[in-house]
């Protein structure tokens, strides 16, 4: 029986993409994972997850990772529907790995809701069982290796943004993303092109209208649960 776990890296981020990984192993090899240490991403150095990335793609039947680009998380989040579009990549990767059963890490406060989502949203010929839970990467070891994946994926997005800008870690609790963006704002009043301009830091560093103000112009009313901007 394969089995798949779906997990991403990055909602909170206001810097740089958000990222959806998959990874699908046969059920009688799920003890290979973790033998090799594979735990949920967050815990893990950043080394120790590059290690383990390696590890996880030999020892999987199948991966994959999409990445969702700040100007779709935008749109999403002012028409209050980053779940929904979480939710539809979910489905995309777990469409590509044909798993027998999958296990997805909700983003939803209603996880049994988002799992009924996502089976909703796959395509043909998949038939996958949908399991949704909250904080599945700590309670699934497939889902914790789709944490890995998902997070070195994003970690290296973020490291190319580097390379140029000094954005820290990207996260609006990290001063050198902070101050990078403030300093960005004193010479410019428009937020840069891997910016989250639907985030309440661009909104408050650039004066920019708030999301709910943009969502009360459009008429769109209020945002759905846990749909808050960041």
């Amino acid at each position: 029986m394969l089995v798949c776990g779906v997990d991403d890296a990055g909602r909170g981020s206001v810097i740089g993409p958000l990222v959806i990984a998959g990874v699908a192993i046969e059920r009688r090899k799920l003890r290979r994972l973790s033998r090799a240490g594979v735990q949920d991403s967050k815990i893990l150095s950043p080394q120790r997850r590059e290690e383990l990335y390696s590890e996880i793609i030999e020892i999987a039947d199948g991966w994959t990772a999409t990445s969702i680009r700040p100007s779709v998380i935008d749109s999403n989040v002012y028409r209050h529907m980053l779940n929904n579009v979480e939710a539809q990549r979910m489905a995309k990767v777990i469409s590509r790995l044909l798993p027998d059963t999958a296990y997805v890490d909700a983003c939803d406060v209603n996880f049994r809701r988002f799992g009924m989502r996502v089976s909703s949203m796959l395509s043909k010929p998949c038939s996958a069982k949908i399991r949704s839970y909250h904080k599945a990467d700590s309670r699934f070891v497939i889902v914790a290796a789709a944490s890995i994946i998902a997070k070195v994926t994003r970690d290296r997005a973020i490291a190319r943004i580097r390379r140029r800008h000094n954005v820290g870690s990207g996260y609006p609790s990290d001063p050198k993303c902070v101050a990078f963006l403030e300093e960005h704002a004193r010479r410019t009043k428009s937020p840069p092109a891997f910016a989250r301009k639907s985030w309440e830091t661009i909104h408050r560093i650039y004066g920019l209208p708030s999301a709910s103000a943009r969502r009360r112009g459009s008429g769109r009313g209020r945002m759905a649960p846990g749909q808050l901007t960041l």
